[in-house]
């Protein structure tokens, strides 16, 4: 039954595709994945292959794939993506020789896939379990291992119904949770090869404190006024913050606005909502950007600096139902955050409002007053960031336990 809906599902997302770019992505780039994978690997190169469902997933399992490219030099490493918002974002990562996406989960796909790829290491990230690949590398008695995953208990896999999905993390060698319910839960089911290692997003926001995050666009926007970064956001969060820069802040306080979605159409939107001064990124080289006090980042790939820059952090996506963006990135550089309330599936955040690190709030008049609060009161300020940074520092170590297991049971 699984595997004849996931042919009807081919037959559907082509349709949709007629009338989604996204996914007409997803279909286009499916479509030459074989094709990608005969051109590429040849039957004696030795290979690893990390897999992803999105961009999420992707910058957790980095700081594991960017050791394990140092450690084997000599194979080749592909890397795959179910969502086109992961694959278009990191089509060319330098660590991997093939980026593709996974073809869809068939047992003839799965098969020809594996005849293909034949890794001698498979990892899985987070919530990635594909029953026919899984299967298929378990027949053959393929190494895998899936790393920071999270399990809740209305999950199928804990279920009745679930034998099918159940027997697929059976696959795994061993599974590496985010926190101990996880562990509980795979016990529950007599899954015994499990190790609580937490988050690797911890190690993965943590690195960014090495790199150089100057950008000179925004060092110049910003000035000696204080500054808040509205990251990844939606219009239900924009709503909010537009609300507030337009009524309630005064001129002293700068705003950057990174919205998640940059069609034109939506940032068109966004600008016609602001009453203040505002600039675009595509536009610094063309304007004072110290006049402005409103700057909108209509591009990708900057937010992780962007937030080095942030007095206070505003981060998207818990105000609507389109899930909570990466909070640890703002957290890292010691900022307190704000999110709205519908954070309940996201561990971290509510582990970070207890720690008094972070604020939900669910409305613009409860906005208004924290920005407020923050903005005029520069101890609240400090003990709040310092809380974020603390708690990031307090919850690293969950690459250096799974690079550990790997060496150890694969002898290097």
């Amino acid at each position: 039954m699984y595997s004849f809906l996931i042919y009807i599902a081919r037959f559907i997302l082509k349709f949709i595709g007629l009338f989604n770019t996204k996914i007409k992505l997803g279909v286009q780039g499916r479509a030459k994945t074989f094709s990608k994978l005969k051109l590429n690997i040849n039957s004696n190169d030795k290979t690893l292959w990390f897999h992803c469902a999105s961009l999420g997933e992707y910058e957790q399992g980095l700081p594991v794939f960017s050791e394990l490219r140092k450690d084997y030099p000599n194979h080749k490493i592909i890397l795959s993506f179910f969502s086109p918002s992961g694959f278009e974002i990191r089509k060319n990562v330098p660590f991997a020789d093939v980026v593709i996406y996974l073809p869809l989960d068939t047992k003839a796909n799965a098969k020809r896939f594996l005849d293909l790829v034949h890794p001698e290491l498979t990892i899985f990230v987070k919530y990635e379990i594909w029953p026919n690949f899984l299967n298929e590398l378990k027949k053959r008695q393929l190494k895998a291992v899936l790393i920071s995953a999270v399990f809740r208990k209305n999950q199928s896999f804990f279920r009745w119904y679930g034998k099918f999905a159940k027997s697929a993390l059976f696959a795994f060698e061993h599974i590496f949770t985010q926190n101990e319910t996880s562990k509980k839960l795979l016990e529950n089911i007599n899954y015994k090869t499990v190790t609580v290692s937490g988050d690797t997003r911890f190690d993965r926001v943590s690195n960014q404190l090495t790199q150089d995050n100057t950008l000179d666009f925004i060092s110049k926007f910003k000035g000696d006024n204080l500054c808040v970064v509205v990251g990844s956001s939606w219009p239900e969060d924009e709503k909010l913050i537009v609300n507030y820069i337009n009524n309630e802040a005064d001129n002293n306080t700068k705003f950057i606005i990174a919205p998640h979605n940059i069609k034109a159409s939506q940032i068109e939107n966004l600008k016609r909502s602001i009453s203040k001064e505002y600039v675009l990124f595509s536009q610094k080289e063309e304007k004072n950007l110290t006049q402005y006090q409103v700057f909108i980042l209509d591009t990708i790939g900057l937010l992780t600096k962007v937030y080095n820059y942030a007095d206070i952090a505003y981060v998207g996506g818990a105000m609507g139902n389109t899930g909570l963006h990466n909070t640890l990135e703002a957290a890292v550089f010691g900022v307190p955050i704000i999110i709205g309330d519908n954070h309940l599936k996201f561990p971290e955040a509510q582990k970070m409002i207890d720690n008094n690190g972070m604020i939900s709030v669910s409305n613009k008049n409860e906005l208004n007053n924290i920005l407020n609060s923050l903005i005029n009161n520069k101890f609240l300020r400090t003990k709040y960031g310092g809380n974020n940074l603390n708690f990031i520092a307090e919850n690293k170590g969950a690459v250096i336990q799974i690079l550990k297991f790997l060496h150890l049971k694969f002898n290097k």
